[in-house]
């Protein structure tokens, strides 16, 4: 008999504390009830408040995901989208200089603090008042629903271009700047193909690294600030974006220092202007991105920009931060 009782299977005993001393069984009727149940009446049963939270939870995150995606808020447009204030003129024809100081203003202040010439390396003075096209092209840029833009890259003879990586460092710039998405092609009316063979057709306009007293000439000098524009009508036939060498070198004080988003924001600027944005723009929001169009290379402030632009800028003590894109956040 003991071999035999040793050879029984084990048991656990059962937990001398327990108070039923067996097996808690399970209540057939709560069981039956609750099968009975719709699946949504199991599911608040089972998850709690938890089943009240997740469908708003999925709501939200459905919501933020579209408007990560368009950029729309429920009150419409994003306004982060880009400081941009109104549609181009496209198409617009007209032999007036933009983005030159107003005529008839000798009395302006010329040191004015952040108007002035920064401080940095050599540029040349005057040059050939002649310019040669850079070589090189690129496939358009942009779907150009109404105007697809033809355009050059041109240097002034007598320019050396060697502290600045040479005419193809200038060319790249003005290239890459155009065909990225903050740029001009964000709204899909525009579109930009770089050209380098003029024999089939004069570009739109050329984009042509200047020096300043060239600009000068070209885009006029009656505030003595260096400064950048857009020339439509240069020697009767050539519309010309005039980039300042000088300015190309040292950039401007509002800038802080950043030149490359100084010469992003002169392409984008004096381009703006020829593909229809015929006027200036004033700081919007203080404390907010500048609009492209605000003359930037003389101030973000409209109290600064408006003794020399008062047509278009009324002062407000607004004080916007520089921007070189048309869509900063594209």
């Amino acid at each position: 008999m003991l071999r035999n009782e040793w050879r029984e299977p084990l048991r656990a005993q059962r937990d001398p504390l327990s108070e039923d001393g067996g097996r808690p069984r399970s209540n057939r009727d709560e069981h039956q009830q609750w099968r009975k149940q719709s699946w949504l009446g199991r599911f608040v049963s089972t998850y709690g408040w938890r089943a009240y939270a997740l469908p708003i939870l999925a709501v939200i995150t459905a919501l933020v995901l579209y408007q990560t995606v368009t950029q729309v808020s429920p009150g419409g447009p994003a306004k982060a989208q880009g400081p941009v204030q109104g549609p181009p003129t496209i198409g617009a024809t007209g032999t007036g200089i933009i983005g030159a100081p107003p005529k008839g203003m000798t009395q302006f202040d010329a040191n004015l603090p952040t108007g002035i010439l920064p401080d940095g390396g050599p540029f040349t003075e005057a040059a050939a008042k002649t310019w040669h096209i850079v070589p090189g092209t690129t496939p358009k840029v942009g779907q150009g629903t109404v105007k697809s833009f033809t355009y050059t890259v041109e240097v002034e003879d007598g320019i050396d271009t060697t502290s600045i990586g040479g005419d193809e460092a200038f060319a790249r710039m003005v290239s890459e700047t155009l065909a990225n998405p903050k740029s001009w092609t964000h709204n899909p009316q525009i579109a930009f193909t770089r050209i380098d063979d003029v024999t089939q057709g004069a570009p739109d306009f050329r984009v042509s690294l200047t020096s300043p007293m060239t600009v000068r000439e070209g885009c006029g000098y009656d505030i003595p600030l260096e400064a950048s524009c857009y020339n439509p009508a240069y020697l009767g036939d050539q519309p010309r974006v005039f980039i300042n060498e000088a300015r190309w070198v040292r950039g401007a004080v509002p800038f802080q220092g950043d030149i490359g988003s100084y010469r992003q924001y002169v392409i984008n600027h004096e381009v703006g202007h020829a593909i229809g944005y015929r006027k200036h723009e004033p700081c919007g929001d203080n404390g907010a991105l500048a609009p492209v169009m605000m003359q930037q290379t003389f101030s973000t402030n409209n109290d600064d920009d408006a003794r020399f632009d008062p047509q278009s800028v009324q002062a407000d003590g607004k004080t916007c931060r520089f921007n070189p894109w048309p869509y900063p956040i594209a």
